[in-house]
């Protein structure tokens, strides 16, 4: 699997290698399915796995297992790095994608000031004049790049309500307990669409393809749901904890 004129420094022998990198094809194909990004449709799935495929491989060749690191543990930022970095590169999100994200970024600052807290997705919309559907569209791309780190991407206070909610503290502190609990009250107040691809996707752990399968809808459109209901749970949790 080595390409001509490439040097390699793994401390592995090929055959162990290429065995290394079939092995973890499965754990390509998982990173792929489980990163919430919105694509134009110039790019699909199949280009994000050429690209970690990247991340693999250069993952495989600096591998020492004298080290004691399991190549699983070793492999995921480099594979899921190798993806970003190349979306980054290709500048994949479109001019008319970006300026939404912008309007809807002055939008949540706007209305956040008027009332006190961050907008509901309803409000968005009305104060927009746009549909629930669409404000759910640009909630994905403002996540997406914020996840590629664009550089006009979402400002930090709507990408926070967009970010996974998560604790400093490590697990089994009191504000670890304490987040659990709220987000066991703030995901049972979900709408149902919202609430069902949260349980898939962090307590199933499912792909974003198979969530989308079992609710009879595309891949996209579960990704933009769960875009939504992140953008909930956040909300919900900073006017409780005034969580940044």
């Amino acid at each position: 699997m080595s390409e001509p004129g490439f040097t390699r420094t793994s401390a592995l022998g090929e055959s162990e290698r290429e065995a290394l990198i079939l092995a973890h094809l499965p754990l390509l194909q998982h990173i792929v399915g489980r990163l919430a990004i919105d694509l134009p449709g110039r790019i699909d799935r199949d280009d994000l796995f050429g690209f970690g495929m990247i991340g693999l491989v250069e993952a495989a060749d600096a591998f020492e297992p004298a080290r004691g690191l399991k190549f699983s543990t070793f492999a995921f930022p480099r594979i899921r790095g190798a993806i970003l970095d190349e979306l980054r590169r290709m500048d994949f999100l479109p001019r008319g994608r970006r300026e939404r994200v912008r309007d809807l970024d002055r939008a949540v600052r706007t209305l956040e000031q008027k009332l006190g807290a961050p907008p509901t997705p309803e409000e968005l919309a009305a104060h927009l004049g746009c549909s629930l559907d669409e404000i759910d569209e640009v909630l994905a791309s403002a996540r997406s790049a914020g996840i590629v780190s664009l550089e006009d991407g979402p400002s930090e206070e709507l990408f926070g309500l967009l970010a996974d909610p998560k604790s400093d503290d490590p697990v089994g502190s009191a504000e670890f307990e304490e987040l659990k609990e709220l987000l066991v009250r703030a995901i049972s107040g979900l709408p149902e669409a919202e609430r069902t691809v949260i349980t898939l996707y962090y307590a199933e752990g499912l792909l974003l393809k198979e969530i989308g399968e079992l609710m009879g809808v595309t891949e996209s459109r579960a990704s933009q749901v769960h875009s939504r209901a992140l953008y909930r749970l956040n909300r919900e949790l900073r006017s409780v904890i005034g969580a940044p």
